[in-house]
């Protein structure tokens, strides 16, 4: 089942009665409406729309109310299968704004001509019983409203939500949970995360768990929740600003919500401040923990069959001291028969009788894993069973000279030597199951055509500037792309970066964003005065999280673009191949420098070329013939488009010098005196 997002159209007030009465002038008004609706839909990428009329209609508006309806409902389904078109319980047939709160003769005309019917939050307890029975077999697509905010809505809404789902399951009705964010904007305590967890699991203790996952391979959690204070990369934070974006999410872990832990247990959470993997979340097991003694609880609930091909698991760990953090994973067979494997690297012995099989995972030492964190991977094959859990074990070996403590006994008795419990702290950055051990193929990046516009340059103080720009890639070869992301770095080269022997200095790499399409969009980036050249690095990632080698990526690469010289405004014409090797004979060496063009307001407004040094530009026309020498080692990027005045002056300046020239090479050879002498 596909989660699905719809967009409201929503009339209210008497701005929405005037465009209730444009919409609903004739039946064709109300056809194209509904076809454009459907337009935007597709386009944007929603799954198709809630209509909320919440004004009052005149009674002959509601046939084209219905045209409108049905109309939509039709060409959402043609252009996006499986699309939703859902009515809101408000206007009634007769054109009265009247919330019937139930699914009754007033309002099931329009529940016939679309996909449900989203029933207003007052209805009492026996209304989802009689709206089933008005619904027929189509009582699933009864949705009775519930207000998280409690206004007058059955069981009182907030922590007393699951009330209208128990009622709402018992009746075989659907539900529409309004305003979850209460949670949120109204600061629940202690704090937000622990909050949502008791919240929502109500909801699950109610009506159970709508998804099991991993289902399919590959299978991959990160467990991002959209939102976090930084993003890392292989274990290494690459931004520390806070952010949010919710196609970032990640499969999120099946937690239970223990209410107030005690110091003897280990507290479970996804985390967004403790250091992360890979993006911006994680879990964290936190706690005491006992000596020879672990704690497990469990993370994901899957339906993953299992064939003859094994099983490949990759997961990261960051834990502290003695704190040992494994994975257990629990099989069902078809006969219903159970078995645990427990994956875990050492002093296991504790572990012997409480597993089927324990499998020691091999450590892999990937050069870009930040200190640390340990990578970890391991293989099972179960041909025939079904993967039904996976659980995180917390556990701490038996060490040979222990820690004892002295405990007092309130029953009377001795007092005894225990084991003292220590902190326990472990972090699980990310789990990753498939069918292969082979790491992800990444095109080269001569594969991708990347491309920048809409470039924009804004002068800053004491010499910097900003830019914006869009970045777009696709495939030379047409082929869509299959990879869900793109990590953005930008590195801006200096100025000297330029050195002998064509070798560049790189510059640092700077983390900007990800994108979930083959675009992104940079907005006043600074760039500093000493820099030459920028390179946008587009770092593709695979369904499994990992990401290309970086200097392996497609990248964007931008020449600093000079805004003013000497209040003149300038522009870039040339970049240099082989900057170093550009040499002509007036002037030692061109490092560094870029040549610009002017235009020089003179009688005939003729334009030409300048250096950017003040002391070449006097020398224009000597340069101009360094050039012509030089133009193997150089790529235009962009031409002077002169006006047709000026592109006969420059022909017939041209011709007259060559006619100058012919004309003293025949002197020189006829009389043999005079010579011409160019400066």
């Amino acid at each position: 089942m596909k989660t699905k997002v719809l967009g409201t159209f929503i009339t209210e007030w008497d701005e929405g009665k005037a465009i209730c009465n444009k919409l609903l002038s004739t039946k064709e008004s109300a056809h194209m409406y509904a076809e454009l609706l459907s337009e935007l839909a597709v386009a944007l990428g929603f799954d198709g729309w809630l209509l909320n009329m919440e004004v009052k209609l005149e009674l002959g508006q509601i046939p084209n109310l219905k045209e409108f309806i049905s109309h939509l409902t039709q060409t959402m389904h043609s252009s996006l299968p499986g699309s939703l078109v859902i009515w809101y319980d408000s206007v009634t047939i007769y054109g009265n704004l009247s919330w019937q709160n139930q699914l009754n003769d007033k309002n099931k005309p329009f529940f016939d001509i679309c996909d449900g019917i989203f029933v207003n939050y007052s209805w009492k307890e026996d209304y989802p019983r009689s709206s089933a029975a008005v619904a027929g077999d189509r009582k699933f697509d009864v949705y009775m409203g519930i207000d998280v905010f409690g206004r007058n809505t059955f069981g009182g809404g907030q922590w007393m939500t699951n009330v209208a789902l128990d009622v709402l399951k018992k009746d075989d009705v659907s539900a529409a949970i309004f305003a979850p964010g209460w949670v949120y904007e109204t600061k629940q305590p202690p704090d937000f995360q622990t909050a949502q967890n008791h919240w929502w699991s109500l909801v699950e203790k109610s009506w159970g768990a709508v998804k099991f996952y991993p289902k399919t391979l590959p299978f991959y959690s990160n467990f991002d929740q959209g939102h976090g204070y930084h993003i890392s990369v292989e274990g290494g934070q690459v931004s520390d600003a806070p952010w949010n974006n919710i196609s970032s999410q990640g499969f999120q872990p099946f937690l239970k919500f223990t209410g107030n832990p005690s110091p003897d247990t280990i507290e479970v959470f996804v985390d967004f401040k403790e250091a992360s993997y890979r993006g911006g979340g994680n879990i964290t097991f936190k706690g005491t923990l006992e000596e020879n003694t672990d704690f497990t609880t469990i993370i994901f609930q899957g339906e993953l069959l299992m064939d003859a091909v094994p099983l490949h698991i990759t997961h990261s760990v960051k834990s502290e001291g003695d704190s040992l953090l494994g994975l257990s994973l629990h099989f069902s067979s078809a006969a219903n028969e159970r078995t645990s494997v427990l994956l875990a690297s050492w002093g296991t012995n504790q572990f012997s009788r409480k597993f089927s099989k324990i499998i020691a995972p091999c450590q892999v030492n990937k050069p870009r894993t930040a200190p640390g964190w340990a990578v970890l991977e391991s293989s099972i094959e179960m041909n025939g069973y079904t993967l039904t859990e996976i659980h995180a074990v917390c556990y701490r070996p038996k060490h040979e000279h222990s820690q004892l403590r002295l405990e007092h006994r309130t029953d009377g008795s001795e007092d005894t030597l225990t084991y003292s419990p220590k902190e326990y702290h472990a972090v699980l950055g990310h789990i990753t199951m498939n069918t292969s051990k082979e790491n992800t193929y990444f095109p080269p990046s001569s594969s991708w055509l990347v491309e920048g516009h809409y470039i924009k340059w804004s002068s800053g103080s004491q010499g910097s500037k900003t830019v914006s720009v869009k970045i777009d890639w696709k495939s030379k070869d047409g082929t869509d792309s299959q990879f869900p992301k793109y990590n953005i770095y930008v590195e801006k080269l200096p100025k000297q970066a330029v050195r002998n022997h064509g070798v560049g200095l790189g510059g640092v790499q700077e983390y900007l964003g990800v994108a979930n399409v083959e675009a992104f969009y940079v907005s006043e980036l600074p760039i500093p005065a000493t820099t030459s050249s920028i390179k946008f690095i587009i770092q593709v990632c695979g369904v499994d999280g990992v990401c290309q080698n970086m200097d392996d990526s497609p990248y964007f690469q931008l020449d600093v673009k000079a805004t003013t010289v000497g209040g003149r405004k300038m522009f870039q014409l040339f970049s240099y191949v082989e900057r170093n090797n550009l040499v002509n004979p007036w002037a030692h060496s061109t490092n560094g420098q870029q040549l610009l063009g002017c235009k020089s307001h003179g009688k005939l407004g003729i334009r030409h070329f300048e250096w950017f040094d003040s002391l070449m530009c006097e020398r224009s026309k000597a340069v101009i013939r360094g050039l012509l020498q030089s133009t193997s080692r150089m790529e235009i990027r962009e031409l002077l488009r002169l006006p047709s005045r000026e592109r006969k002056i420059w022909v017939i300046m041209i011709l007259s010098m060559v006619f100058v020239i012919l004309l003293c090479t025949l002197s020189n050879g006829k009389w043999g005196k005079e010579t011409l002498v160019f400066p």
